[in-house]
């Protein structure tokens, strides 16, 4: 038996919700984004059944939320075996766990699912991650389609941000630029936009996006967008002013030359870090080279560069 609950609703202040984000297994398995929902995978007759548990129709709280698909849309809808209400989860549940031997439970996510299992008698319990993750390596068609969508879309948005630069441009005007156009083409952004200029470039996760950006400065802009799930990341820098200076432009060119000897390392066969050590052994070079790094290159990379994982 499989359950896979989804992901909480996350309160911001009094009533008011966060932005709802269904729990990626969910999305993956299902494609079910409202919340309070669990999928249940279970073996009846030797064959698998998927039943999902949704929030019922209610008129009252539609009013105030917005509609619901409900128990019968999400039968009709969905690619799945049967879809019920959320109040016959319980008995349900109940019932089948009887007659398991091992269940494959997300917790911590649903308090009377996580009640449910811890009830159960003579069950093992199993984490259905390893094998999940497992599956979701392997891409299908319409998956790389939705990439392909999300990675399109983030593209131009940067492009419009570029556009639209100019020397005292403030940090979060770009992020509007950015975030504008990932809305007008029925996305939203995948993680908080990363919009750094001059010295705020260097903070790994910075996110206040709330200086101006003087003339000669470089901005440096991390941001993606997602579509039903499926996100994009771009990480670009470029010249407030229109053009690097010298400086810049060695050290832009060399980022540049590692990227692309990473991408080149992105083989069938390589390890994951064959990457990393193609682009980490570009970048050390070009910084000797440069005069900023006064080592050698094994030194530059590091006693424990190739570690357990050498290439």
């Amino acid at each position: 038996m499989v359950l896979i609950p989804t992901n909480p609703v996350a309160y911001r202040s009094n009533d008011t919700a966060y932005p709802y984000r269904a729990n990626s297994y969910m999305l993956y398995l299902c494609g079910w984004n409202e919340p309070e929902a669990v999928l249940m995978a279970h073996h009846e007759e030797a064959q698998w059944v998927t039943t999902l548990f949704v929030q019922p129709r209610d008129t009252k709280a539609e009013l105030w939320e917005g509609r619901r698909v409900g128990a019968e849309g999400a039968a009709s809808g969905w690619p799945v075996d049967r879809a019920r209400s959320l109040a016959d989860m319980s008995d349900c549940v109940s019932e089948i766990l009887d007659g398991c031997e091992t269940v494959y439970h997300l917790p911590d996510m649903n308090p009377e699912l996580d009640e449910l299992v811890s009830r159960a008698q003579g069950v093992d319990l199993a984490d259905p991650t390893p094998t999940l993750d497992d599956m979701r390596v392997i891409k299908s068609d319409a998956e790389v389609a939705l990439i392909q969508q999300s990675s399109d879309i983030a593209s131009d948005a940067h492009i419009d941000a570029m556009r639209a630069t100019s020397p005292g441009i403030a940090e979060w005007e770009i992020q509007s630029v950015i975030e504008a156009t990932f809305t007008a083409r029925k996305s939203c952004w995948a993680y908080q936009s990363i919009v750094g200029g001059g010295d705020n470039a260097t903070i790994l996760h910075y996110k206040s996006n709330s200086d101006r950006i003087a003339e000669g400065n470089l901005v440096l802009v991390d941001a993606g967008c997602e579509v039903s799930g499926y996100a994009s990341d771009i990480t670009r820098t470029w010249p407030v002013s229109g053009s690097f200076s010298e400086p810049q432009r060695e050290i832009y060119e060399l980022v540049l030359k590692a990227q692309l000897a990473g991408i080149e390392s992105c083989k069938v066969g390589n390890l994951w870090t064959s990457m990393h050590h193609a682009g980490s052994r570009v970048l050390a070079q070009g910084l000797i080279d440069l005069g900023v790094l006064d080592c050698s290159l094994d030194e530059a990379l590091g006693e424990d560069f190739d570690g357990p994982f050498r290439d």
